[in-house]
């Protein structure tokens, strides 16, 4: 596995989400925002395009929405970006995209695991103007995982 620049581990899927979980959780800790709510869904998992027969990664989208203010958003973004490196993640990407919102975010690599999390801060701008449904959008991505011998990856979702 080359084309990857790593050897995946073999992992169950259902081992591979419970990970995918816990990060999910950790991240949601970090940012430490007591109300509101958070999306439901759990982990998705798709087929690496290397090798879509035996490798897989998961994917869990989730936010933090209904707030009492966006302030209450904004100090979570900050928490979180503060907090990362302490808690063994490396920040490779903060600051304004190039969208007409100038949204805030950040990427950051695991130094453990092979996981990176997607954070985007999508609240009211001079650029955008008012947000209807302010929120702080969270995608955790993990790196490929090789299926145990007899895994069907297509009937994985």
């Amino acid at each position: 596995m080359d084309d990857l620049g790593y050897k995946p581990i073999t992992l169950s899927v259902d081992k591979a989400r419970e990970e995918t979980s816990t990060i999910s959780s950790q991240i949601l800790d970090l940012i430490a925002i007591k109300e509101g709510k958070v999306t439901e869904p759990g982990p998705g998992v798709s087929t690496c395009d290397e090798d879509p027969g035996h490798l897989y990664k998961t994917r869990h989208p989730w936010s933090i929405y209904q707030v009492s203010s966006e302030d209450v958003l904004k100090q979570g973004f900050e928490r979180l970006r503060k907090q990362l490196p302490q808690h063994g993640w490396k920040i490779v990407r903060y600051g304004h995209d190039n969208s007409k919102a100038k949204t805030l975010g950040l990427t950051a690599d695991s130094t453990t695991k092979r996981f990176s999390i997607n954070v985007e801060l999508l609240v009211s701008s001079p650029t955008a103007g008012k947000e209807k449904e302010p929120l702080l959008a969270v995608t955790v991505v993990s790196g490929c995982f090789r299926a145990p011998e007899g895994t069907d990856l297509n009937k994985e979702y």
